[in-house]
């Protein structure tokens, strides 16, 4: 309070707000109190000063007297007012206090009554136990002087009863245990015998004891007997044959050979729910059909089209004894009997086994025995034995699980199977039987995907079947172009060019559809109700390797590579397949590069979540496959119909006399031929490809005459002068000319469009013709009969050509060759040659 007062000038007043004001008044009460900011006391000096007005040595006189000694009349009516203020502000933060701490003020004191109260009831009954303990001390002390003379005699006579009460019960023990054997009271026995066995065998030396002893050891014997006999029979419930099991062991009995007993019988029982089990499968065929060809049924499985009357059955509809649906019981039937019987079975022998050998309390000798775990190691050789048994059979039947039709009844066997098997894990904790039979359904849903990749194959292979019937049906009925209009059906010429991309479009979309009804089949794996599907193998190697590389892009690889083999070779599988299967297939892999590939991987990493953690076939690398199987079936068309054409022109050559020839009046039947197949092919091609791009034709590309020295193109100057040595000088020209001239690719790669696909055919065919007519000698008129030959070539297949030029120069080289082998070359006129053309 002093240091307030010391520290405020005369004249000033406290500060009015709330925060200063609670500070200061707390601070004064720590001051008043003699605390520290934590609200510990504070040992200070007392002030010796008597002006100090918080000192205990303060004088009220000394203190008015020196302030009338040094201040001022109005400095003194300051220190007044702000001591009344302080006083006051004192007053107010006191009553304050007070008002809000009332309520414990009251309870404080309400504890100190009844404080005092309870220690007063305390204390009364703390007397009231005094004098008790001094009355108890006194009796005993009383008892104690009054029996201190008999308590030997009294101890001695209590050994001795207790020792005839002992006496007495081995005496009569032998009676107590046929009474017990006679009730069935088995555990009272063995616990008298027990307690009565120590004693027997320490003396045994005395006659009397010896036969007390052997009268027991036989009525035990029999008693251990029953218990075996009941042991044995195992029709108890599995309280008395626990019961049983700790009576053989507190009988000495090897906990060993209960086990094996135990289990032996236990096998018996199992092994007759797989001898039914086994009953159910088929015994391996010695003879008959041995793989499924086609493993769908029905019409939805073949290419959508209608079929004649009259055509053949494919392999699918062969009665075939794996797909009979009465011949057994189908697998989900076969997985719910193990389960219910087999693995039923198994899970109470286990916790049965467990109850009496492993989870029993040990006690006395049996806890040294170390008996849970010999238990323990003996039923993971049992179970693990007929699990293996059992696993065999269900992989037996599941290996019989051929059709792939319905694939949700083997998903939901499996995880039935699965599912069961977790209640081994459960009740037999380091069991490998629950990995066994994860293994088991991992090696099944492999082999579901092998056996997906056949069935497309299979379907792949009949889809071509039946596509080459479709092509091969027009030409029974007389049409020629198109490639035929519906699967074995009436075709006429024409509905005939459409029937090629209805073909195309049909097996294209037939074949997606496919690989999307198996897709939708195999994601029954991953189905999040199936309870083996959040196992690693389902989320990861499953979706990548088996369901992506193992059936989606080795089914693509497969179309790519089946495709090819048809470009092998003429004399084995290309000289038998149509060209129009070919030009059809090449369509088929162009749009599988471009389109279809990438739409199938993507749905399938979308369907399956795939996560390319592993290296797996990029969608570029299958592309380019497909591009490449395109091209080569391309340039094995174009090959094919260039040698069927030039196969005609060889012939038109070979078997002719052009020495003695007549003079041409019209044009050739063979020549009008090559025009109509060119033109057939370019209708085919069409169907399928696009146009292309054309160089630009002149304006007289029909009207072009050829020379007969077409190489100097100086018919004129040499014809007049014909002489033996003038063919030497044509064909050094010609040799020189063709040095400057572009070289012309006969079997060079075609572009996929319709120009790209006739230019090669025509080349090939100008080409064979070419080299015929070298390996001939003309007359005149023959001479004169290529020339109106390879006019009216020219009229018709320059529109074919990407460049009008490459069939100018052939033909020029065709009637210069011809020139250069005639004997007597003199050419027909050019106006006679369109004459007999147009007339043609």
């Amino acid at each position: 309070m002093d240091g307030d007062i010391n520290a405020t000038a005369p004249g000033t007043t406290p500060p009015d707000t709330d925060p200063a004001r609670k500070r200061r008044v707390h601070g004064m009460l720590k001051l008043y109190y003699g605390l520290n900011e934590e609200g510990k006391t504070v040992d200070q000096a007392e002030s010796m000063d008597p002006c100090d007005i918080n000192g205990p040595h303060f004088d009220p006189e000394v203190y008015l007297n020196k302030l009338r000694r040094e201040c001022s009349l109005g400095e003194l009516m300051d220190q007044e007012t702000c001591m009344v203020k302080q006083i006051r502000s004192l007053d107010s933060d006191m009553q304050t206090l007070v008002y809000e701490n009332y309520n414990k003020f009251i309870s404080a004191t309400d504890t100190i009554r009844k404080m005092k109260n309870d220690f007063k009831k305390m204390e009364d009954e703390m007397d009231c136990l005094s004098t008790n303990m001094a009355s108890i001390t006194d009796f005993s002390a009383r008892i104690s002087g009054t029996l201190q003379d008999q308590h030997a005699q009294i101890t001695k006579l209590s050994g001795v009863h207790t020792l005839l009460r002992k006496l007495q019960f081995l005496f009569e023990l032998p009676a107590r245990l046929n009474k017990c054997l006679e009730l069935q009271a088995y555990a009272q026995a063995v616990s008298s015998h027990r307690r009565a066995r120590c004693v027997l065998q320490q003396y045994s030396h005395m006659p009397s004891f010896r036969g007390i002893q052997d009268d027991c050891h036989a009525i035990m014997d029999k008693l251990a007997q029953e218990l075996r006999q009941k042991f044995r029979d195992g029709g108890s419930s599995a309280k008395d044959l626990s019961e049983c099991v700790e009576l053989l062991l507190q009988l000495d009995e090897p906990a060993e050979e209960l086990c094996d007993k135990f289990l032996s019988h236990a096998q018996s029982r199992l092994e007759a729910d797989l001898l039914g089990l086994e009953a159910e499968l088929r015994p391996p065929l010695s003879s008959g059909p041995t793989a499924v060809t086609d493993p769908y049924t029905g019409p939805a499985r073949r290419l959508s089209v209608e079929p004649t009357a009259g055509s053949p059955t494919g392999p699918s509809s062969l009665n075939n004894p794996f797909l009979s649906p009465s011949s057994r019981t189908d697998i989900l039937e076969f997985i719910d009997r193990g389960c219910n019987e087999f693995v039923s079975s198994l899970c109470l022998v286990i916790a049965s086994y467990q109850e009496l050998f492993v989870n029993r309390p040990q006690e006395g000798e049996l806890a040294s025995k170390n008996i849970p775990q010999m238990a323990i190691g003996k039923l993971h050789a049992f179970v693990d034995a007929l699990a293996t048994r059992y696993f065999s059979l269900v992989e037996r039947r599941i290996q019989e699980e051929k059709s792939v039709g319905d694939n949700s009844l083997l998903v939901r066997a499996l995880d039935r199977f699965h599912r069961r098997l977790q209640a081994v894990a459960k009740l037999l904790p380091g069991s490998a039987v629950p990995s066994q039979g994860t293994e088991i359904v991992v090696r099944a849903a492999r082999e579901r995907i092998k056996q997906y990749l056949a069935a497309l194959q299979s379907f792949y292979l009949n889809s071509l079947t039946d596509v080459r019937q479709a092509l091969a049906a027009p030409r029974l009925g007389g049409s020629s172009a198109g490639g035929g209009s519906h699967l074995g059906g009436p075709a006429t010429g024409k509905d005939a060019p459409a029937s090629l991309p209805e073909l195309l479009s049909t097996l294209s979309a037939s074949i997606l559809n496919q690989i999307k009804s198996v897709l939708a089949s195999v994601h029954l794996f991953t189905a999040k109700d199936i309870t083996f599907s959040n196992k690693p193998y389902f989320k990861g190697e499953f979706c990548s390797h088996g369901v992506r590389e193992s059936l989606v892009v080795n089914f693509i690889k497969f179309v790519c590579q089946s495709s090819r083999q048809f470009c092998e070779s003429a004399g084995d599988r290309g000289g038998s397949t149509p060209p129009a299967l070919l030009l059809l297939l090449s369509r088929l892999c162009l749009d599988y590069e471009t389109s279809t590939i990438t739409y199938i991987l993507t749905l399938t990493d979308e369907q399956f979540l795939v996560q390319h953690h592993s290296p797996v076939t990029a969608v570029t690398a299958l592309c380019g496959e497909a591009r490449e199987a395109a091209q080569k079936l391309l340039n094995h068309y174009v090959k094919v119909q260039g040698l069927i054409i030039s196969q005609m022109l060889r012939k038109s050559v070979e078997t002719r006399d052009w020495v003695n020839t007549i003079e041409p009046r019209n044009v050739r039947a063979v020549m009008k031929r090559v025009v109509e197949d060119t033109t057939s092919i370019d209708v085919q091609v069409g169907l399928l490809y696009e146009e292309g791009v054309r160089k630009a034709h002149s304006s007289d590309s029909s009207k072009r005459t050829f020379s007969v020295y077409s190489s100097s193109r100086q018919q004129t100057r040499y014809a007049p002068s014909y002489t033996p040595s003038a063919p030497m000088d044509t064909n050094l020209l010609s040799n020189i000319h063709k040095l400057f001239s572009e070289r012309v690719e006969i079997f060079s790669p075609v572009e996929f469009n319709k120009v790209s696909v006739l230019t090669g055919i025509i080349k090939i065919s100008l080409k064979t013709f070419l080299e015929c007519v070298r390996l001939r000698t003309f007359g005149r008129y023959g001479l004169q009969q290529i020339q109106v030959d390879c006019h009216y070539l020219q009229m018709y297949l320059w529109r074919f050509v990407s460049d009008e030029n490459l069939v100018h120069f052939l033909l020029d080289e065709i009637v210069g060759s011809t020139a250069h082998r005639c004997l007597d070359p003199a050419p027909m006129e050019q106006s006679v040659i369109e004459v007999i053309c147009e007339r043609g």
